[in-house]
């Protein structure tokens, strides 16, 4: 469904065909029962030389948007093979306004349109809720200040606002909002250009100092009697000082703000908790909204501002036919702002029913207001011949469409006992109305061709906070390198390097490091893919099992120490335990010693001399202070590294790297985390493309029938280097590897040390 923004429709056509087409064309046609006011297109791509390609043409309630570029007109140069055509295809547009509202009723379901046109603005009162802490160093934090200053140029004199900047402290501007007067204004941008990062974040306190801040305003008559007040929160990170429990955070806000107030909240890039904000700003009749790190940042803040700038309607509520109506979508709003629009859809059970009555009820910047619409409902014929335009049962679809959507919001801070219901409800119209949603994807079968299998390609919805498909930001700790794209498949480039991605460096076979960090080798490709899995101290996981060889290999996560004030998320592996059953062999390895065991006999290494075995089959060297390395027979080799950190370090421990150094003894039914990777992994990447950061392009790889997006980075291998590292390329796999491992990586969660399927 498109949604109105700032007075009009957006219609964004994705345009990355890869190649020349001959015969390349886009056609929309619109029908809009109001009449269409305006029509528009662009292209991000658009040259002049495309330009004329573009037609649009509109006329009552009829529009048409064609674009249809030649061959020599799609190329990038006149002798070129690669072409212009990528980018947006953008269609804009808005119908007449005569009324307030559009109510459309067919085949037993009503959809309302309401978008009152042309009234006085309310006076709005706005905390500002800022993160200053260190992550918002450099660029975030001048995108940040230019938002504001461009926000505080466009405030109305007759509004009210103040700060609350946040690190690990709280402060606030002013002791309680101020009139947006020029004087006020002035000092405010003064003030805003002092803002510098520090220290850590918590974002519990300063919100409840925001919802303070406007009750003590409210409390004192201060505020205009009719007006919208809001706390927009802007952060980059998650809570890491006082407060820090999500949850608690949301409950302690839900109640400070008790349903008098409206809360947005905008996550700033990549490594904020973005469902935390979500649910946040849903509990307290607010959205969220990603900023995503670029160089527009300063105006995604100010356009969405600008979405919230003009209240014009407060507390509204649509009342429909008593007795004649069900399943009715939300009904009642907290605001109306202008430019927007707000869709209401039911079901009809009164088949007798003449005429559609529907009152609208809300309080405007000067006094109550009252819209009335009575729509006669016109014969099924009438109706059919007039809504041609509509495909299938349009009224219908989109009541699902808005049932949907409103039960996954709610899915989100509900009851553990109601969210399985929603959650079952939703899942019965997705199916029931073939929409992708969070719980459901599309199937797509690729017609045989010759020689070839079928192929099925799945696709997920995306989903804002999880990223799904496009636009996935590298995982903390992964390090980039220069890069130039890669010549794609389809006989034509986009550069004629080679990318530097594809310079040979000296790969182990498998293996993990650091916090945690997997990498896969890819001999085949010369190249490597890379996942963190992000777990609990204490939590074991199986990194290798072969129950053919009775070989298996488990690591124990730990964390960092514990600090006052200081919440840290990193775990490395601590301690590994390595089984051969065969041998009657156990190894257990921690930062402090090696034990080997065998049968009944034991022996400990410490890691502060050398020491060896030299047996039949199985060799153990302990390089002082560096490593050990294993051998059973000849295709199974093993090193563990020491990481040591200086003794009085106040956060850090010492910690253990695991490298597999030959594998090939290992059977075709190996797995584990690195194991399921010994007999290679067949994966293509695709649509290679630059993201803010043009070190670390994403792309598209599709792996065991599926398509994930993945970042170009650099992880390193410690061998020859324990303290600096030697770079690996890679292409990193969201989300603790999911869709690149077999299931999930909680699969992969075993009970002992030293634990191996019989």
């Amino acid at each position: 469904m498109l949604k109105r923004h700032l007075g009009k429709y957006e219609m964004f056509i994705k345009v990355q065909p890869k190649t020349l087409i001959k015969k390349y064309e886009i056609e929309v046609d619109i029908h809009e029962p109001q009449g269409i006011s305006f029509l528009d297109a662009q292209a991000s791509f658009l040259s002049n030389d495309l330009l004329p390609t573009i037609g649009t043409s509109f006329s009552g309630d009829k529009g048409h948007v064609s674009f249809k570029p030649t061959i020599d007109q799609q190329r990038s140069c006149p002798d070129c093979e690669t072409t212009l055509l990528d980018g947006d295809f953008t269609v804009t547009y808005d119908v007449n306004r005569e009324t307030p509202g559009n109510i459309q009723v067919v085949n037993g379901y009503f959809v309302h349109f309401f978008a009152p046109p042309k009234l006085s603005g309310v006076p709005k009162n706005v905390v500002y809720v800022i993160d200053r802490s260190g992550s918002m160093w450099g660029r975030k934090m001048v995108q940040t200040k230019d938002a504001l200053l461009r926000i505080l140029n466009d405030t109305s004199e007759h509004d009210h606002f103040n700060f609350v900047l946040f690190d690990h402290e709280i402060n606030p501007w002013k002791e309680s909002l101020v009139k947006a007067t020029p004087e006020n204004l002035e000092e405010a941008k003064r003030f805003v250009e002092t803002i510098s990062p520090r220290g850590m974040t918590n974002i519990n306190d300063p919100l409840l100092k925001a919802v303070e801040l406007l009750n003590q305003a409210h409390e004192n008559k201060t505020l205009p009697e009719r007006s919208v007040s809001l706390i927009v929160l802007l952060t980059d990170g998650e809570a890491n000082t006082g407060e820090s429990d999500p949850s608690r955070i949301q409950q302690n806000a839900k109640n400070a703000i008790d349903g008098k107030f409206t809360l947005f909240c905008l996550g700033f890039g990549y490594d904020v908790d973005y469902p935390f904000l979500e649910k946040l700003a849903l509990e307290n009749s607010g959205i969220a909204r990603r900023i995503y790190e670029d160089s527009d940042a300063d105006l995604q803040m100010k356009g969405f501002y600008n979405e919230i700038a003009n209240p014009t309607l407060i507390n509204i509520k649509m009342e429909y036919p008593e007795n004649a109506i069900a399943d009715l979508t939300q009904n009642d709003f907290k605001h109306y702002f202008d430019g927007s629009e707000i869709v209401v859809a039911g079901r009809v059970t009164d088949n007798d029913l003449n005429s559609f009555i529907v009152d609208v009820k809300a309080d405007g910047a000067d006094k109550p207001l009252t819209y009335t619409e009575n729509v006669q409902l016109e014969s099924e014929d009438d109706v059919s011949k007039q809504q041609k335009y509509i495909f299938g049962h349009f009224t219908e679809r989109l009541w699902a469409y808005l049932t949907i959507q409103q039960l996954l919001d709610k899915r989100l801070y509900a009851d553990p006992s109601e969210k399985s219901n929603l959650t079952a409800q939703a899942l019965e119209l997705s199916l029931k109305f073939k929409f992708v949603t969070p719980l459901t994807s599309m199937v797509v079968t690729k017609p045989e061709e010759k020689d070839k299998e079928e192929e099925t390609l799945i696709a997920d919805k995306l989903v804002e906070g999880q990223d799904r498909l496009s636009n996935y930001p590298p995982a903390p700790g992964l390090q980039s390198q220069s890069y130039l794209m890669p010549a794609p498949t389809h006989g034509y480039y986009y550069n004629q390097h080679i990318p530097n991605y594809m310079t040979h460096y000296p790969y182990p076979s498998n293996f993990v490091d650091s916090d945690p960090h997997f990498v896969i080798n890819v001999e085949e490709k010369n190249d490597a893919l890379c996942f963190n899995i992000q777990e609990e101290p204490g939590v074991i996981l199986n990194l290798i099992e072969d129950k053919q060889l009775g070989i298996a290999v488990n690591g124990e996560l730990i964390g960092n120490k514990k600090v006052e004030n200081v919440i840290s998320n990193e775990t490395y592996f601590g301690r590994f335990g390595i089984v051969h059953k065969e041998m009657k062999i156990r190894i257990e390895v921690t930062t402090e010693k090696i034990t080997v065991l065998n049968h009944k006999n034991k022996k400990t290494f410490s890691w502060q001399k050398k020491g060896f075995i030299n047996k039949e089959g199985f060799n153990l060297l302990v390089n002082k202070r560096k490593n050990v390395t294993f051998s059973f027979g000849d295709g199974a080799t093993f090193v563990i590294l020491l990481h040591e950190v200086w003794k009085g370090h106040p956060l850090h421990r010492d910690f253990l790297g695991f490298y597999t150094l030959d594998d090939h003894t290992f059977s075709e039914g190996v797995h584990g985390l690195l194991g399921q990777f010994f007999h290679g992994i067949n994966y293509e990447i695709t649509n290679v493309h630059k993201t803010d950061d043009p070190e670390k392009p994403n792309a598209t790889m599709k792996v065991k029938n599926k398509l994930l997006t993945v970042t170009r980075g650099v992880q390193r291998d410690y061998r020859k280097d324990l303290k600096n590292g030697d770079k690996i390329p890679c292409w990193f796999v969201h989300f603790n590897g999911e869709g690149l491992i077999d299931g999930t990586h909680t699969d992969y969660i075993v009970s002992d040390i030293f634990s191996i399927s019989y």
